[in-house]
């Protein structure tokens, strides 16, 4: 499984994050989730909350989407600190090349969160892999993880959680691996609908 990805690298790391808002310069991961995914299979996972920065409110339109709550963050969260070691220490294994779905939303969030704990040298040379971009060269509009997860029947679901958001992205990638073993191709490439142009953060 994944043989044009392990050809390349020796871990695969795919995550997803959750965030107050959708500008990776003003606003912050609430939540990350991270598989470290090797030829044997999924050997690490990790998940938990991040703190909000203080004075930071969590917007009741974000804790409907996600059912992360204020509450939740204070008492379960980690500090930034603590999350930004957890994921340089992921990105700084040997060979490896970072999956998400929507890998350029992601990839702003996390810059930020390692510039603010000086670890942003671990993002030199990393290899990226944006599983939606596959999903739009291989299948028409919508392109939203909801319609991968119907398309290929997967029993993942899109919960805007960021542990089943991940889960379900490996089990995507795995699916339109089956389907066409060619996902090499697509590292560090990133796909955007012409209408809409590129939205967020250039990678």
């Amino acid at each position: 499984m994944l043989d044009s990805l392990f050809s390349k690298f020796d871990n695969i790391i795919v995550l997803d994050t959750e965030t107050t808002g959708l500008n990776h310069r003003t606003d912050e991961i609430i939540e990350l989730a991270m598989l470290r995914i090797t030829p044997e299979g999924c050997v690490k996972q990790y998940d938990e909350f991040i703190k909000l920065s203080e004075g930071r409110r969590l917007a009741a339109e974000i804790t409907e989407l996600t059912g992360i709550s204020e509450e939740m963050l204070i008492t379960q969260g980690v500090s930034k600190t603590s999350a930004a070691a957890a994921l340089a220490e992921m990105l700084a294994l040997p060979k490896a090349l970072v999956v998400a779905y929507n890998t350029q939303f992601d990839i702003g969030f996390l810059y930020y969160l390692l510039l603010s704990n000086g670890k942003t040298d671990v993002l030199q040379n990393i290899k990226l892999f944006d599983a939606m971009t596959v999903y739009k060269d291989r299948h028409p509009f919508p392109h939203k993880l909801c319609n991968a997860i119907e398309t290929y029947k997967l029993s993942g679901e899109n919960t805007h959680r960021a542990i089943d958001d991940t889960l379900a992205t490996y089990e995507l990638l795995c699916a339109m691996d089956r389907e066409e073993d060619d996902l090499d191709r697509y590292i560090n490439l990133f796909g955007y609908n012409p209408k809409y142009g590129v939205s967020g953060q250039r990678v």
